[in-house]
């Protein structure tokens, strides 16, 4: 088979018949047997997840299948948002390979490590890889995994997301093949004739200039250009105008410049990061980032058309780019966002659609999404985190 793509959605309450539907729908449009499929499904069919997974296996006839629990769930043009929603997405990659994994947590002596990594893994992953990676927040440290791979495989992203259909652990559910866990991370490496764009949208601007931190102690900020940071937030928040004002005292974020090698910075060059408070006697400011003395970091808003225009600009850029070819996407998207953001449903779902065509679709509303900024893979919130899938072009090994 060429490379080719479906997926399907199905709203039905009964767990088995909305999986008999959406296997049927995404085999019939895709004409053959999936090198790889995800499952994502509403809280509802939790219960029934342990046939879930059997039952997919045997009606795509391939184990390659990933999936885990969101609180509201994403198809072509569509976000189901707290309702009983179930969303199949599947490929045919050939001259691919596909290594699904499961990876657990493990406590050690020196803090912890991830464990499961497959035997048939490489030393060094090829170039063009990509690791889709879905886990459980409870009891699974995303940041772990992302700074192992940065260190180990630099370059290749890590996309996915958190599971957010529960409240408490253990309510979560993950699907790696026939097979249903409760906690961990389920995973699969790509790598071949497809290529997997990722697209990041934190859905902030900068605001004021950017400064050098001059003195910081782990995540708070006591200096900024040799004055106390607060001392600088009064300072930009002069500057602003009466409508940015508002919106900075609806939300305060510090974007954290990945690449210092740059001479200019700009929207999309910042890890945005919330401030989680304001010391305003000692003029320090607390955020949810480790950082250190000589980083550069600006101060940024985030609304719902800050967070409208960034991820369109970023989609488009895609049509821009030469021979690009998309054929299809994976959407990992905060549960902060959708309704709770945007005026109206299923934003960013349609705005994948108008600027790549109603290419098949899938993914749900995570408790945290990864992907990478500035080459590196980092946990993400309020983020619209998105691969995009298109035929290959001839690529270099990678060097150590």
């Amino acid at each position: 088979m060429s490379l080719a793509f479906a997926s399907a959605l199905s709203t039905n309450p009964n767990s088995l018949a909305a999986l008999d539907e959406v296997a049927a729908l995404a085999h019939e449009q895709l004409g053959g047997e999936p090198s790889l499929a995800l499952l994502f499904v509403s809280a509802n069919h939790i219960a029934a997840a342990d046939q879930l997974a059997s039952r997919l296996c045997e009606r795509l006839g391939t184990d390659c299948v990933i999936g885990c629990s969101g609180e509201s769930i994403v198809s072509v043009g569509t976000e189901i948002e707290m309702a009983s929603a179930m969303s199949l997405w599947v490929a045919s990659l050939p001259a691919t390979t596909v290594l699904p994994m499961r990876l657990e947590f493990v406590r050690t002596a020196e803090g912890g490590t991830i464990v499961g990594w497959p035997d048939e893994l490489p030393d060094v992953w090829p170039a063009g890889s990509a690791l889709l990676t879905l886990g459980d927040p409870f009891n699974f440290p995303p940041e772990l995994l992302l700074e192992r791979i940065n260190e180990d495989q630099p370059g290749i992203p890590v996309i996915g997301g958190m599971a957010s259909a529960a409240t408490s652990p253990g309510e979560n559910c993950l699907f790696i093949g026939p097979n249903v866990y409760r906690d961990g991370a389920v995973a699969v490496l790509v790598h071949g004739d497809v290529a997997i764009r990722s697209i990041v949208s934190q859905g902030c601007r900068p605001i004021g200039e950017h400064f050098v931190i001059t003195k910081a102690e782990r995540n708070v900020i006591q200096q900024l250009g040799g004055a106390p940071a607060y001392q600088r937030l009064i300072e930009v928040y002069a500057t602003l105008a009466t409508h940015e004002q508002e919106m900075l005292r609806r939300g305060l974020h510090v974007g954290r410049v990945v690449s210092e090698y740059q001479e200019t910075f700009e929207q999309g060059d910042f890890l945005v990061r919330n401030v989680m408070g304001v010391d305003q006697e000692s003029g320090a400011i607390v955020i949810g980032d480790y950082v250190r003395a000589g980083q550069t970091v600006q101060f940024h808003v985030r609304d719902a058309d800050t967070a409208d225009g960034e991820l369109k600009q970023m989609l488009a850029a895609i049509k821009r780019v030469p021979n690009a070819d998309p054929r299809a996407a994976l959407l990992f998207t905060c549960n902060g966002r959708g309704t709770r953001l945007f005026p109206g449903p299923n934003h960013d779902a349609d705005a994948i659609g108008d600027a790549l065509g109603n290419i098949p679709l899938a993914g749900f509303f995570a408790a945290g999404e990864m992907g990478p900024v500035g080459g590196k893979n980092f946990l993400h919130g309020f983020t619209a985190s998105i691969a995009v899938f298109e035929a290959a072009s001839p690529t270099p090994p990678r060097a150590r």
